[in-house]
C-alpha cells in the first residue's frame, strides 16, 4: 500500500445534510422544483455538474455559474459559523499520515477544501477537487488525479468513502475501498458489498493496521 486517499464530505466533515439544506433552499428561493431523487443524484457531482443540474433539471432561475456562486457562498458561511467536522476525524488523518502519504479527493470546491484544511491544520499535502478534473464522481477522475499527484499507483492506494457515487468512483479507480456508510444517505448495498466496511471513521486505523507501511 502506497497511500490513503480520503473523501471529505461525509467522511471528515458531516456536511452532506448541509449541502442538501442549502441546495434545497436555493431551488425553492429561485423558483425551481426539488425532486425526490435530487439529493442522491448530486452526490459526487463536481460544482459545474450540480450547478447545471439545479439550473437545467430542477429549473432554478439562475445561470449555472450564478447557482454555484450562491450555493458555495452559503456553504462557506456555514463553515465559518461552525465547521461540521466529524468528531475524531482529524486525529484519524494524523494517525494514518504517520504510516502512509495521504490526500483528499473531494467533490467540494477548492474553497471549502481549503477552509477545512486551514481549520484543522492537517498534514495533507495533496487535495484535489473534482472541479479540477474531467468529471465528478462516480467517474474515477478525482481519485486517479490524487494518486498521480502522490506518485502512487491507484491499485496500491486505499480510498475512504461514504456514499454510493463516491464508492463507485474509488472502485472504478481500482483502489482498495474502505466504506464509512453515510447514516443520512445509506449507500447501495450492492456497491457496499465490494468494499471493506468500517463502522465509523475512528475505526479506520485499526482496519488499516494489517497493511504494510509504504
Amino acid at each position: 500500500m502506497e497511500a490513503v486517499i480520503f473523501d471529505l464530505d461525509g467522511v471528515l466533515v458531516d456536511s452532506e445534510t448541509t449541502w442538501d439544506e442549502v441546495r434545497r433552499a436555493v431551488v425553492h428561493e429561485f423558483h425551481g422544483t426539488w425532486r425526490d431523487e435530487s439529493t442522491r443524484a448530486m452526490q459526487g457531482m463536481s460544482t459545474p455538474e450540480w450547478a447545471a443540474y439545479l439550473a437545467h433539471d430542477l429549473g432554478v432561475q439562475l445561470r449555472p455559474s450564478d447557482v454555484a456562486q450562491v450555493v458555495i457562498e452559503r456553504m462557506a458561511r456555514r463553515y465559518a459559523e461552525k465547521p461540521p467536522i466529524i468528531p475524531g476525524a482529524p486525529d484519524v488523518v494524523r494517525e494514518v499520515a504517520k504510516h502512509w502519504p495521504v490526500a483528499i479527493a473531494s467533490s467540494s470546491p477548492p474553497l471549502l477544501i481549503k477552509a477545512f484544511l486551514d481549520i484543522t491544520r492537517l498534514p495533507v499535502p495533496t487535495a484535489v477537487s473534482s472541479e479540477q478534473v474531467g468529471a465528478g464522481k462516480p467517474a474515477p477522475d478525482v481519485y486517479l488525479k490524487a494518486a498521480e499527484l502522490l506518485g502512487a499507483e491507484p491499485k496500491n492506494c486505499a480510498a475512504v468513502e461514504d456514499t454510493t457515487n463516491g464508492l463507485r468512483a474509488a472502485l472504478a479507480a481500482g483502489m482498495t475501498v474502505y466504506a464509512v456508510p453515510n447514516p443520512h444517505f445509506p449507500p447501495d448495498p450492492a456497491v457496499l458489498a465490494q468494499t471493506t466496511v468500517v463502522g465509523s471513521i475512528t475505526d479506520l486505523p485499526a482496519a488499516l493496521a494489517d497493511l504494510p507501511d509504504a
